[in-house]
């Protein structure tokens, strides 16, 4: 009985294992090929196969000719530093969504449930409404203004934590109240410097609604330390993710110290958020219908839903910003945090109502 048991649960962990690996070299397979076809969009034309004989040239070294100087300027500096900064803050959105949903066992948790965007969003404001939009003394390829939207962000987790600190430990219930409070606070806080200076409110709304406009690999340079660091911290452990999905009482049973574990998740998602918001904005939905759609694919483990969800969210993001800056003529651009709004509020209604449907059955 026990060995057909453990032949049983060997056969379904292979099963998994199977489906895991399809899934991820699908969806890496279509993150080189969509890097490729997204610089191939945008509202100079520059025919295909000059597109590619360009970016060939580039890796491979060669110095452009000199009628094609510009259009190499085009395709490597402009479209090509923003297709990789959409792939890298769409990665981070839903590999920290998977973690928000796994630490906080709640399924409608996503990057910016616990404030961390609104702290952002306040930075990102305060420095609109103040006009420094000089770079840095020290990084002059970095403005004011991702750096005082990570400095927010990174207030606001510190806020959450020490609000959400009960009797000396972090509890996930305490943690989204607590976010809810920092968020309605800061809230209230952009709506006052939005009142103070009305010649701002054009820009600040624009900036919250998210967009990818104008930038490119200086952007890149930003979010790649925290996206190398915040990815380390929760790959370290991703692990302990899939026990303290069970619980805090059974994870205690099994030895591990959950508030140190969540802690650290906290951490490593927050700055995978703080980074992506402070260069982007504040892009909706990807960091919450990602993990859903990947966990339907492959199922609930937590280091290869990270994988997975890291990869989609990526693409999508991706392509939302392609359609972003292509709908529109004569070169004008939607906010990308529009398409991404546009595209997953139907789609995950159709996920709530199956969802509703199986539970009922």
């Amino acid at each position: 009985m026990t060995a057909t048991t453990d032949s049983t649960t060997h056969a379904m962990h292979s099963a998994r294992s199977r489906r895991f690996r399809r899934t991820a070299l699908c969806a890496l397979a279509a993150c080189i090929i969509s890097v490729v076809a997204a610089c191939l969009f945008g509202p100079v034309d520059i025919p295909a196969p000059k597109v590619l004989s360009l970016l060939w040239g580039k890796l491979t070294g060669a110095s452009p000719a000199q009628a094609d100087i510009a259009a190499t300027l085009v395709v490597w500096d402009i479209r090509l530093g923003r297709v990789v900064l959409s792939l890298l803050v769409g990665a981070s959105l839903g590999m920290a969504g998977t973690v928000f949903q796994g630490i906080l066992r709640n399924p409608l948790a996503d990057p910016f449930t616990l404030g961390v965007s609104s702290g952002a969003a306040f930075g990102a404001s305060l420095v609109i409404m103040l006009g420094l939009s000089a770079t840095l003394p020290l990084l002059p390829f970095v403005g004011t203004l991702p750096a005082a939207a990570m400095v927010g962000a990174l207030t606001a987790l510190f806020a959450v934590i020490m609000l959400g600190r009960s009797g000396g430990r972090l509890r996930r219930e305490s943690l989204v109240l607590a976010g809810v409070v920092v968020a309605t606070f800061l809230a209230a806080l952009i709506s006052l410097v939005k009142s103070l200076d009305e010649e701002s409110v054009a820009s600040i709304v624009f900036w919250i609604m998210g967009s990818l406009q104008g930038r490119g690999w200086n952007e890149c340079t930003l979010v790649l330390p925290w996206f190398a660091v915040g990815s380390l911290i929760i790959w370290r452990f991703s692990r302990e993710l899939d026990i303290l999905a069970l619980g805090d009482t059974q994870a205690r049973q099994l030895g591990m110290n959950a508030d140190r574990v969540r802690l650290w998740l906290l951490v490593g998602a927050s700055m995978l958020t703080g980074a992506s918001v402070a260069v982007s904005g504040v892009i909706g939905f990807v960091g919450l219908v990602v993990p859903h759609l990947m966990r339907m694919a492959q199922g609930g483990e937590h280091r290869p839903l990270l994988v997975s969800s890291g990869l989609a969210g990526g693409l999508l993001l991706l392509w939302s910003d392609v359609a972003a800056r292509t709908i529109l003529p004569e070169g004008a651009e939607l906010p990308v945090g529009v398409v991404t709004a546009l595209l997953g509020g139907p789609f995950f209604c159709l996920l709530l109502r199956r969802r509703m449907r199986e539970d009922a059955i």
